[in-house]
């Protein structure tokens, strides 16, 4: 029931009283903020989509779904609130059945005036939760069984991630807090170094620390993802090593199409999928462009997707899209600063876009990222290993 979600007609702390409980900000048009856009098929394409769109379990590896203000500029404003709201009625509309949404992140300045801090996480994480209670849409995901459920019973696994583990500080005991609060993917840095090893931000990679290895060790006990997305490519090197578990690099691409930080080597990519890990493929604004599609949107995607494919295999590759529901060009503008976007961007010439047609949101990458298999003939099979089941397959092997 992939692409049969229930409807929902619920928003964000309806139990809540606007204006009184929390104040008021207008947000984004959570399915129409601009033009639609669908990869056009043919007749028996579409079928074909349709059908393998009911079939396949459909798994984002890395996005956001929460809803963003409309007046971009008020998002600090509006994390500051503490309260994020879902885009329920969006989701209804996508076909993924489950998504590791990775909450408020490097914007959750809630309580301090730096995100990643422990009380802002936490109450992040808590809030989230509470709205989820109310609502039957989305469920939260602790077991791959969950996420076989909701796809089973037309409803969205919601999987909670954080990309970076700064919040723990030197206590590595916080770990376990976070799995029991429902966090079952974490990053070892986010851009910036931390106490466990170094971020793609850094001109220098010291690789893992100590506390590091002890972290990746408590991650694999537990059974918590391990994601090195935003690391160096020596941290990410030593984790892969370190882990007696699979990792994933939930939203990224090849370095080899864009000569860029943010992107990974071929080694990395390489040293990732022999230990049995997953790469996401990335498409927030101005990330996965290519000398050949320098306009960033579907076909410069697709075009990492199909490199790291060639590299790798194609049973190591799936997608976490990394979209939202608002202005995410805009969002980069306000957090420029703190995302470390001016050292992450190469020297390649690049065509700037007001957003990425056909991966707008979380909604239209689901279905466009299956229309473009399609198109390009891809089997049955495969495109389920993509959607999904490489992810699954790596789930099974971490989570208990």
């Amino acid at each position: 029931m992939g692409k049969s979600k229930r409807a929902s007609s619920y928003r964000s702390y309806a139990y809540l009283e606007p204006g009184v409980d929390y104040p008021l900000f207008e947000l984004a048009d959570e399915e129409a903020r601009v033009a639609r856009y669908e990869l056009p098929l043919t007749e028996d394409e579409a079928r074909r989509v349709a059908a393998l769109a009911e079939r396949c379990v459909m798994v984002s590896l890395h996005d956001h779904v929460g809803l963003f203000p409309s007046r971009i500029g008020e998002t600090p404003e509006y994390m500051r609130a503490g309260r994020m709201f879902t885009a329920y009625r969006a989701l209804s509309s996508s076909w993924w059945d489950a998504v590791f949404d990775n909450l408020m992140d490097g914007m959750g300045a809630i309580h301090s005036r730096v995100a990643w801090q422990w009380e802002d996480v936490v109450h992040d994480l808590g809030m989230r939760l509470a709205d989820l209670a109310h609502q039957d849409l989305v469920v939260p995901a602790l077991r791959v069984s969950d996420i076989r459920h909701a796809h089973d019973e037309g409803r969205v696994a919601w999987v909670a991630a954080m990309e970076g583990a700064a919040m723990i500080e030197n206590d590595i005991d916080r770990l376990d807090i976070l799995y029991g609060l429902g966090v079952r993917s974490l990053g070892i840095a986010y851009s910036e170094s931390n106490a466990l090893g170094g971020g793609l931000k850094e001109s220098r990679d010291g690789g893992l620390t100590e506390l590091g290895r002890r972290a990746v060790a408590r991650m694999n006990r537990l059974g918590m993802l391990i994601d090195c997305a935003h690391c160096g490519d020596q941290t990410t090197l030593d984790t892969i090593a370190a882990s007696e578990q699979p990792i994933v690099l939930s939203h990224i691409g090849a370095r080899a199409l864009w000569n860029t930080n943010r992107m990974a080597p071929d080694d990395v990519l390489e040293a990732c999928a022999a230990k049995g890990g997953v790469i996401g493929i990335e498409a927030a604004p101005h990330t996965t462009i290519t000398e050949s599609h320098r306009r960033h949107g579907l076909e410069s995607v697709m075009e990492h997707f199909e490199y790291v494919a060639r590299l790798v295999g194609i049973e190591h590759v799936g997608f976490g899209p990394d979209t939202l529901y608002g202005d995410h060009v805009g969002l980069h503008g306000v957090y420029a600063g703190a995302f470390g976007l001016a050292q992450a961007h190469g020297s390649m010439d690049y065509e700037h876009v007001d957003w990425v047609e056909g991966l707008e949101n979380p909604t239209e990458a689901s279905h466009n990222i299956l229309r473009w298999l399609v198109k390009h003939g891809y089997g049955d099979e495969d495109i389920e290993r993509v959607l999904g089941g490489n992810a699954l397959r790596v789930l099974d092997a971490v989570w208990t």
